[in-house]
């Protein structure tokens, strides 16, 4: 949930300046971030060469390509049943589909188990490898570990991957998403001119997360403290991310947890959620009757956290752009067969602020519309 550019030196010949039908005539609340420019790799996508050695695309895949045959492309995501995340992310499968064939041929199928599951992830990647049923894949992995040996396994036998949403440690082509640290360092600078802004002076800070252990979470919680301390030198955080509260992604325990918290710390004035629970220390705050005396910052966009920024409770929310990532594999599949192009990652973190609340509202309506 959750980047970083690809790393891998690929053979570059030239640029490709891609215009993909499926974005033609996009409205005002279409903000998406998915490239339509990449860069076309030598040989590609037949093979391709890597700082981590030679792709050789499938043989049974490159006849079809060669055939311009519809191909076989596969999502692999953290979960379906997950609160905003999972709606999200699935109505951001379906625009990529549509958005994949627009360029090239595909029959789409996404895969993922009910609640984050690691190894049956990884299991259902290797039934359908076993099947013959994978030409080309995008997976958001769990952690930047947990999909690194299939990974490698699918690239190693010519089919094409491609990462979202979590920052990766495998052979993949790209890795689509954000960058922990300066996420962090962007939710503070927002909080610090908010702050500016509104003469408010707040010293005192904690910090949280649905799963804090996380690569993505501690960058993002590092990031943020570290930049309010460098501002604010006297600056506490009555914990850190070494030991940030652990919300989970249940609703109801992650309100307990806030409302426990601040109940035994009255001295806390300003709380980070680095994913999707900051509407829910919003409702603690106001049940403790402690607004305008506590503020939030979260990840992601949902009502409640639109309607808390309206009501002057949380400062911000970092959109992260879950149907981008989503997005990103059936363009990115597409683009590659049909003209050996790699698209990079152009992912950046949008700000919604309370001027921002009316349009992230009619983006979010229409994502999960499906419209």
């Amino acid at each position: 949930m959750k980047a970083q550019t690809n790393k891998r030196a690929i053979a570059i010949v030239g640029v490709a300046m891609l215009a993909m039908a499926a974005t033609a005539g996009a409205d005002e609340t279409d903000m998406s971030q998915i490239p339509t420019t990449g860069e076309k790799a030598a040989g590609a996508p037949f093979e391709v060469k890597a700082d981590w050695g030679a792709f050789t695309l499938d043989p049974r895949i490159a006849a079809k390509v060669r055939n311009k045959e519809k191909i076989n492309y596969v999502f692999s995501y953290q979960a379906s049943g997950i609160p905003l995340f999972s709606p999200q992310y699935a109505a951001g499968f379906k625009r990529g589909c549509q958005m994949g064939n627009a360029i090239y041929p595909m029959e789409c199928a996404s895969i993922a188990p009910v609640q984050t599951d690691p190894n049956q992830q990884v299991s259902q990647i290797d039934a359908k490898l076993a099947a013959g049923a994978i030409d080309c894949i995008s997976i958001e992995p769990v952690t930047s570990d947990s999909t690194t040996a299939i990974v490698n396994k699918l690239m190693s036998r010519g089919i094409p991957v491609f990462t979202v949403g979590v920052t990766s440690r495998g052979h993949e082509f790209a890795n689509f998403t954000q960058i922990p640290l300066k996420e962090g360092a962007t939710a503070a600078e927002i909080v610090l001119k908010w702050m500016n802004d509104n003469n408010t002076k707040l010293k005192v800070f904690a910090v949280s997360g649905g799963d804090p252990a996380q690569f993505w979470a501690q960058g993002r919680m590092k990031g943020f403290r570290q930049a309010i301390q460098k501002s604010i030198p006297d600056a506490q955080f009555v914990n850190t991310e070494s030991n940030a509260i652990n919300t989970s992604y249940d609703p109801g325990k992650t309100y307990d947890s806030y409302k426990a918290f601040l109940s035994a710390h009255p001295e806390v004035q300003f709380v980070q959620n680095v994913d999707i629970g900051a509407e829910y220390a919003d409702k603690a705050i106001k049940s403790l009757n402690r607004v305008g005396k506590v503020f939030t910052v979260g990840w992601n966009v949902s009502k409640g956290q639109l309607d808390a920024i309206e009501e002057g409770i949380q400062v911000a929310l970092l959109d992260q752009r879950w149907p981008d990532q989503a997005a990103f594999g059936g363009p990115a599949c597409a683009q590659f067969f049909a003209n050996g192009v790699i698209l990079p990652n152009t992912q950046t973190l949008r700000p919604v602020l309370k001027a921002d609340v009316a349009s992230a509202r009619a983006e979010l309506a229409k994502t999960l519309s499906g419209k």
